[in-house]
């Protein structure tokens, strides 16, 4: 079991999870982050939310410096100690957005898909559909490695449209509450596992991992990870993972932060 004694990474999906999927409200969670940030562990956030949007989060939650996952693992941004890595400020994975793009008006010339891109919409369209305000609505916009897009098809669409994608070596991934195209090379799990073993090279600790996530696109990430929690959310899939044991994997009675916290508490203990 992990424990706030021993080496510890916590990697967290944001919306439905750490966020309010319908209020974006984090202080259910604030205790927790805390205690987390006394005992020196690092919490990285992992979402398929913009590395610009995630770093005002960051500043948000007191967590700025360390590194965090962007658009579903397509970027990695280092923490900022990492200043000789040659990577250094950011990884990034497979294929531009602007490549992405390219290809997504491609097949949807070719093959009639009914889709909207975040891309193709103004700053005020996008703050409607999330909640946010029209600053934070642009950030979300400032894609570098993938695309999000509400999928306005049926599903057998849906499914030629994903077949279609792998043909040019992107995938396509059902977030909390939008769609995201990224290149086939990048995910959460990868970029979780490379973190995990940055850490532990310059670190030289034997790092325990412990992650939380809602949704489908967060089962990479959460199959990767030593204990994983998740969250109760809106999902009518569900996430499905490789180990489901209850002694790795807790499934919450609460949504979001309230969730998030509870997830913490089984693992870790009470506050």
């Amino acid at each position: 079991m992990p424990n706030l004694h021993n080496p510890l990474l916590v990697f967290t999906d944001l919306d439905g999870s750490l966020l309010d999927i319908h209020t974006l409200d984090w202080q259910p969670a604030a205790p927790w982050l805390m205690r987390l940030r006394e005992a020196q562990v690092p919490v990285i956030l992992c979402s398929s939310k913009t590395a610009a949007e995630m770093t005002q989060l960051q500043k948000t939650l007191g967590l700025e410096g360390l590194p965090l996952i962007a658009e579903n693992g397509a970027v990695i941004q280092l923490d900022t100690r990492w200043e000789a890595d040659p990577h250094y400020p950011r990884l990034i994975t497979g294929a531009s957005v602007e490549d992405i793009l390219r290809i997504l008006q491609k097949l949807r010339e070719e093959g009639g898909y009914k889709f909207t891109c975040f891309a193709e919409v103004d700053d005020q369209a996008i703050a409607d559909w999330t909640g946010v305000s029209r600053s934070q609505a642009g950030l979300a916009k400032l894609h570098i490695a993938s695309e999000t897009l509400i999928w306005r098809d049926d599903d057998a669409q849906m499914a030629a449209f994903s077949a279609a994608l792998a043909q040019y070596g992107l995938r396509f991934m059902q977030g909390a509450r939008f769609w995201h195209v990224l290149d086939q090379q990048a995910g959460k799990d990868k970029a979780c596992r490379w973190l995990t073993e940055q850490y532990r090279q310059r670190e030289r600790l034997d790092y325990t991992t412990l992650g939380l996530g809602d949704g489908p696109n967060d089962a990479p990430l959460l199959d990767c990870v030593d204990f994983a929690v998740v969250i109760k959310g809106l999902n009518r899939q569900g996430v499905t993972l490789r180990d489901d044991r209850p002694q790795r994997v807790w499934h919450t009675t609460q949504e979001g932060p309230n969730g998030w916290s509870e997830g913490l508490e089984h693992f870790l203990g009470p506050l």
